[in-house]
């Protein structure tokens, strides 16, 4: 029996079960469409590799930020309302009221054996804060279960060394890693597939599944760079690229 389990739906949403709880990360499940946003427009491509109907009701929904529709779009929004918990930023929380608990920084919430801590994130390049929002990742944990950094949309490899310094090695890293690109910064957004490959070296990660890099028209980089940047790092064994429905255990 597997103690741990992640299923692709697409973008940067995947079911994560772990003791006994099931988790969904930043809940997208619309159909392929344009998202105006400010000055500039996000293009959806793909639709979901597992609809929203076809997942049982979550646990909890670990959600990195809610402000830009790549990580929460219309259906993901809706999709809020069956979990029974929503981790998040307290910028969420100031948009979405009491759906959303407030998960700060090194600050941990329980749930049976679980233990979910919130970590630092980073949607850009030092000082990208105030443009680009607010945003947060997740360490899972617990006695008898693996340890999961889930990244969110942070590109600080600083803050990656300092949770593996906490919590390192880690199981499993799952890393938002499309190397995203808007008109908003001249600059990545997210991590590219160099800086993933480095960041599964700072955290010793024993498997590294990533998640955001494909099904928006920003994403700069993709599946092929992927794998060409964890194989010239030594750690293409460790990378698991999923297939939208598709799974990993462990």
């Amino acid at each position: 029996m597997s103690v741990l389990a992640i299923h692709y739906v697409g973008g940067p949403t995947a079911v994560i079960e772990i003791g006994g709880l099931r988790l969904v990360t930043d809940p997208t499940f619309d159909a392929p469409g344009e998202y105006p946003i400010g000055q500039r427009t996000l293009v959806k491509n793909a639709g979901p590799g597992i609809a929203a109907d076809d997942i049982e009701a979550p646990d909890l929904v670990l959600l990195s930020h809610d402000q830009h529709p790549d990580n929460l779009d219309r259906s993901g929004r809706d999709y809020l309302d069956r979990a029974r918990v929503v981790l998040s930023t307290a910028a969420a929380h100031s948009r979405l009221g009491d759906l959303v608990t407030v998960l700060p920084n090194w600050e941990t919430y329980r749930s049976g054996q679980l233990r979910i801590t919130g970590v630092p994130a980073l949607h850009g390049p030092d000082g990208s804060e105030p443009v680009v929002g607010e945003v947060t990742g997740f360490v899972l944990h617990g006695d008898g279960l693996p340890t999961v950094y889930v990244s969110g949309d942070n590109a600080s490899l600083g803050h990656v060394r300092a949770i593996a310094d906490r919590f390192g090695p880690v199981d499993v890293a799952v890393l938002f890693a499309g190397a995203a690109r808007t008109p908003v910064l001249d600059a990545e957004l997210t991590l590219t597939s160099a800086e993933a490959a480095e960041a599964a070296a700072i955290l010793g990660a024993r498997h590294v599944v990533p998640l955001h890099f494909e099904h928006w028209a920003h994403f700069s980089q993709g599946p092929d760079t992927l794998v060409e940047a964890f194989a010239a790092a030594g750690l293409g064994e460790k990378l698991h690229l999923l297939k939208p429905g598709g799974s990993f255990t462990l």
